[in-house]
């Protein structure tokens, strides 16, 4: 069976769907599994043992093409991917991001069963490319959950949530040595801020990163490193700048590589809603989740919801200081006392990709959703 996952972005929600990968693999051990992604997305997926091919895409870059040199460019590659697509003969797709990009490149499969979310819970009229449309049941309250759902059709479901990730020895490398010129011992107390997100409105303000910066270094102990991706600089910058206290550093510029082996060396995590976050999360890492217009329990850090601090009036700014501090501090009390720069303990495997296995307990046995 040749089966075809179109989740294309963001971050997080492309690590919100690695289980779904991970449960077909673990019921479909023959199947051929492709997964449609962004570029920029698909060194999350490059050398996963789980997957087959990835296929990765522009619709970005598509989408800004406006010269008749960058048309036809982007013509040109539309028509390659539409050819590969109808070469794989596809059995099955499934439409995880319910969009309208992504409903065209599910139809583009051409797959006899191409499953997706009922037309209720899709934008953009994306349903319309789909032939299987499932509800998820009320029980399924993460977007992991929900994911999930859409292998009901296939009669796959899974015992355990497993997030398979990929490993490389080079870029684990490079962050073990600015660890070392940093002169942080692997078996320190490391926490990672992550102040920037996608969307102002998932960005705690950057004063209060700075006090807690303060407070962590000067209460705790722990270094703090503050994590930073494209356009993110200047804040993460003015934060390291502006705190005052123990040691304290701007991470270096990031692969996603690197950034997966950076945040393995955190015994705790602290962001908005952000691809980062979920990251960690999805490596077993603590986290404390800040929470204001979307909602924890759907969005939160898989396994560690409960960690996760929502805003009481739906805004950031409505979450202090004392709070965050309170729960990082409580974190860092049942964080492993060592986290060893290869990985995360023994639930990883070596290799070219590893398979974290949640501590979350395993999702209970949900009532059939409903199958259009």
């Amino acid at each position: 069976m040749n089966i075809a996952l179109v989740k294309l972005s963001s971050l997080g929600d492309v690590v919100h769907a690695l289980p779904v990968a991970a449960a077909l693999r673990a019921r479909l051990p023959r199947a051929h599994l492709a997964w449609i992604v962004e570029r920029r997305e698909a060194a999350l997926l490059t050398g996963n043992g789980v997957l087959d091919a990835v296929v990765p895409v522009d619709t970005r870059g598509w989408r800004r093409a406006l010269t008749p040199v960058d048309l036809a460019t982007a013509g040109g590659a539309l028509s390659e991917l539409a050819r590969a697509l109808r070469a794989a003969r596809f059995d099955v797709a499934l439409d995880l991001q319910g969009l309208l990009k992504s409903g065209l490149l599910t139809a583009a499969t051409r797959a006899p069963l191409r499953i997706g979310f009922a037309a209720g819970l899709c934008r953009e009229f994306s349903a319309l490319f789909t032939n299987r449309r499932v509800t998820p049941p009320v029980t399924a309250r993460h977007v992991i959950e929900q994911y999930l759902a859409l292998l009901e059709p296939l009669g796959v479901r899974p015992a355990a949530i497993e997030f398979p990730l990929p490993r490389d020895a080079a870029a684990e490398a490079r962050v073990h040595a600015f660890f070392v010129g940093w002169g942080v011992e692997p078996r320190g107390r490391l926490v990672v801020l992550l102040p920037g997100a996608g969307r102002a409105d998932k960005r705690w303000p950057a004063d209060r990163f700075i006090a807690l910066a303060t407070r962590l270094t000067a209460e705790t102990g722990a270094a703090v490193l503050v994590s930073w991706g494209p356009g993110e600089h200047e804040t993460a910058k003015a934060i390291v700048d502006s705190a005052r206290g123990g040691p304290m550093e701007l991470a270096p510029a990031s692969t996603i590589e690197e950034l997966i082996a950076l945040l393995r060396r955190a015994a705790v995590v602290v962001g908005g809603d952000t691809g980062p976050l979920h990251l960690a999360a999805a490596l077993g890492v603590q986290c404390v989740g800040l929470y204001g217009p979307t909602a924890a329990e759907r969005n939160g850090p898989w396994g560690q919801v409960h960690g996760a601090l929502q805003s009481p009036d739906g805004s950031l700014a409505g979450i202090g200081v004392e709070a965050v501090l309170a729960r990082v501090v409580a974190a860092l009390e049942t964080a492993p006392a060592s986290r060893p720069p290869q990985g995360v303990g023994s639930d990883m495997e070596d290799g070219a990709g590893s398979r974290l296995v949640s501590g979350h307990p395993p999702i209970a046995p949900a009532p059939r959703p409903p199958v259009q």
